[in-house]
């Protein structure tokens, strides 16, 4: 049985090892050590299985940066889930239960850099498609957003900006 829950102290070794694991390198466990040390709002959710942390995601604030000012949203990243419990349904999980939790922090607005085939079954489309610019130079269809309670974004546009953590890797 699937468990998706708030991360805890405890689970910081697993947490890395995780992201180690999935992404094959250190950096993605590297970003969420120094995310968290930040000190920024964020979300951070295990699943586990078997009382054993199977995988992790990472939400974190972003600046929407417009002539008229700025806004706040959440930006979804590092995602990770260890080898052998790939393809099984838990990074779903992990992804919807992370927007969940979004949504009652009151944070409607979700950015991700990710795989284009991967997240629009979670509502997420390209950005650039909504007057929305990263400040990486990646292609299109890998930067998506995704409202979480419909007319979020409305009115939203401009260049986005990730935690300065993010440029460190």
């Amino acid at each position: 049985m699937l468990v998706v829950r708030a991360e805890t102290p405890a689970d910081r070794d697993a947490v890395r090892e995780v992201n180690e694991r999935a992404f094959g390198q250190r950096t993605e466990a590297d970003l969420v050590e120094a995310l968290r040390g930040a000190g920024c709002p964020h979300v951070s959710l295990v699943a586990e299985s078997g009382g054993r942390v199977v995988g992790h995601v990472f939400f974190s604030p972003v600046l929407i940066e417009a002539e008229g000012g700025t806004s706040e949203a959440f930006a979804l990243g590092p995602m990770a889930v260890l080898p052998e419990f790939q393809r099984r349904g838990v990074g779903s999980a992990l992804v919807r239960r992370g927007l969940e939790e979004c949504r009652r922090l009151g944070r409607e607005v979700v950015f991700v850099l990710g795989h284009p085939e991967y997240y629009p079954r979670f509502g997420f489309g390209t950005a650039a498609a909504r007057g929305f610019r990263c400040q990486y130079p990646v292609p299109d269809e890998v930067f998506m957003v995704v409202e979480l309670s419909e007319g979020a974004a409305a009115g939203l546009s401009g260049l986005v900006r990730y935690r300065p953590e993010f440029g460190d890797f």
